[in-house]
């Protein structure tokens, strides 16, 4: 009898490392490649003078966030490099990369899959000390020549309510910057904390307090890939509720960001 017993205590137990060894199926296939590929967009990262790749910013907060999912896979994190949102959906659709993170849009939920938000910032606008253009409204006259990054959150936003303007599109920020510094734009619409940066490097250029839209952020998966978009919705809203999110912003410096309350159970 006592034998018996052990054998079955022996048994369960067993069963019990093997059951813990069987990695979720919604996410078997990251378990198994050993790594999550973070893909990063332009002004997300940057690289040191050997070439390491590393989040500022907003991508500094998705990093911190792919970190604590990787962890609790028992996995590596690998950057991969993106200069912009169109080739980050991209690589999420060739299947180069694994997770992401961007602004929520409807054009792009049709290509990829996005999780709840989990933070957000305001769209809004640079301008030079000198400028007349003291709010929002005043952006959208005739005459203004509004500079942008094409593709960008901001921009998709901004292209569904400007009436008057001109809108000029860039290709990367630098170049925006650059043409509202040399006087070829008037003003450059984007987000918040990427405009803030910016003012900080040109003495007497000012942004505006209002907003003309808001940028939700999201993690974005493979649109194939159901199973693990409901893991990562489910590891973001943890991710919220318990302040991994907020310390993420905190320790980024993201001013003008601030956390989307988890969602509230049924």
């Amino acid at each position: 009898m006592i034998k018996l017993l052990t054998a079955i205590v022996f048994n369960v137990a067993l069963g019990s490392i093997a059951g813990a060894q069987v990695p979720d199926s919604r996410i078997a296939d990251l378990v198994q490649s050993g790594k999550i590929r973070l893909a990063l967009f332009l002004p997300g990262y940057t690289k040191s003078s050997t070439g390491e790749l590393r989040g500022i910013g907003t991508g500094a907060v998705a990093v911190e966030l792919a970190r604590a999912l990787a962890a609790r896979l028992g996995v590596q994190v690998q950057l991969i490099e993106n200069p912009t949102p169109p080739q980050v959906v991209a690589c999420l659709k060739a299947g180069a990369c694994d997770v992401a993170y961007m602004g929520i849009e409807p054009a792009r939920a049709a290509e990829v899959g996005f999780s709840l938000p989990f933070m957000q910032q305001d769209f809004t606008y640079l301008v030079p000390a000198e400028s007349s253009i003291r709010s929002v409204a005043d952006a959208d006259r005739r005459g203004i020549r509004i500079a942008v990054v094409r593709d960008h959150v901001a921009t998709l936003a901004l292209n569904r309510i400007v009436k008057n303007a001109e809108v000029i599109s860039f290709d990367v920020p630098d170049a925006a910057f650059e043409a509202i510094r040399a006087g070829r734009a008037d003003t450059w619409a984007s987000a918040r904390f990427g405009l803030l940066e910016s003012a900080r490097q040109w003495p007497g250029s000012r942004v505006l307090e209002g907003r003309y839209g808001a940028n939700l952020v999201a993690l974005a998966v493979p649109k194939d890939q159901s199973g693990r978009l409901v893991y990562i919705r489910e590891f973001v809203e943890e991710a919220k509720a318990s302040g991994l999110v907020q310390r993420s912003i905190d320790g980024a410096g993201l001013r003008g960001y601030q956390v989307v309350p988890p969602e509230k159970s049924n």
